[in-house]
């Protein structure tokens, strides 16, 4: 049985119970980090960290923890895994208080976090790339929180999987956003885009680690969200997230992206992420 954290305690996943008052499960009041480890270590700790009291601070909830104290956590719980890799999740909510919209006073917030498995990899995604639709982005304006308020996110996934693809692509004002939980790169006339870490999208991790290594391999790169026409003409689209690292997208609303092969330049930067592991 994995273990798991719960305010100050380690103890069986299954034994862990939060109140149905806490305001995480009443109103979505709450925000997450998923940190990917590889061989028993954590993937860029200290970037996801700092994006977790981001987030908090963003949202007024006091950080629980120092940053030596949230590294203890995610190192314990890394060594509860038999698999060397897999991924820590961190949720930390307002805490448990009688329903009401106001911020509560002098609430202790709730902090759990566990271990999570890597995810099978999808089949044919490295030889044959993965597709996808594109959306109305429906969210809020503070996409840059990382909030576990995802019902749009939701919606706008499953869409996708019911119309046999991997992921959705948001779009908004005919430019190109992210996925429902992915950042995108579009690759248009050899120049690769990526949408600006404004109020819009979610600074990813991943995606930072990837405008490094194209920095690095000195590709043509700007900061700046591609429009609809640019990813329907794209001569190759990716998506990065901290599970699936950085994947071609190789059908884009049923028509495939140039070729239909995963690209070049795909496989530049996917060859160097393997390296930072």
């Amino acid at each position: 049985m994995s273990t798991a954290y719960l305010n100050g305690d380690y103890k069986p996943l299954d034994d862990c119970q939060v109140s149905v008052l806490d305001r995480g499960f009443i109103f979505g009041d709450a925000v997450y980090e998923l940190i990917p480890f590889y061989t028993q270590t954590a993937f860029r700790l200290e970037a996801h960290l700092a994006r977790l009291k981001r987030s908090l601070a963003e949202i007024r909830i006091n950080n629980p923890n120092t940053d030596q104290q949230w590294q203890a956590i995610v190192e314990h719980l890394i060594t509860q895994q038999d698999d060397i890799n897999g991924y820590i999740y961190i949720q930390v909510s307002r805490g448990v208080a009688r329903r009401d919209h106001a911020f509560p006073k002098d609430t202790a917030a709730t902090v759990f976090a566990m271990l999570g498995a890597w995810p099978a990899a999808i089949e044919g995604a490295f030889d044959k790339g993965l597709s996808v639709v594109t959306v109305e982005d429906i969210r809020w304006s503070r996409c840059d929180v990382k909030s576990t308020s995802l019902l749009a996110n939701v919606l706008m996934k499953q869409k996708a999987l019911e119309s046999d693809a991997h992921e959705a692509i948001m779009i908004r004002d005919g430019k190109v956003l992210e996925g429902s939980a992915t950042n995108v790169f579009v690759v248009y006339q050899g120049t690769i885009y990526s949408a600006a870490k404004d109020h819009l999208i979610l600074p990813g991790i991943t995606r930072d680690v990837v405008v490094e290594l194209i920095q690095a391999l000195a590709l043509p790169f700007v900061e700046q969200a591609a429009s609809v026409q640019q990813l329907k003409q794209a001569d190759e689209v990716w998506l990065t997230s901290s599970t699936k690292e950085c994947l071609a997208i190789t059908l884009v609303d049923g028509q495939p992206v140039a070729n239909g092969q995963p690209g070049p330049l795909w496989r530049k930067v996917y060859d160097a992420f393997q390296l930072q592991k």
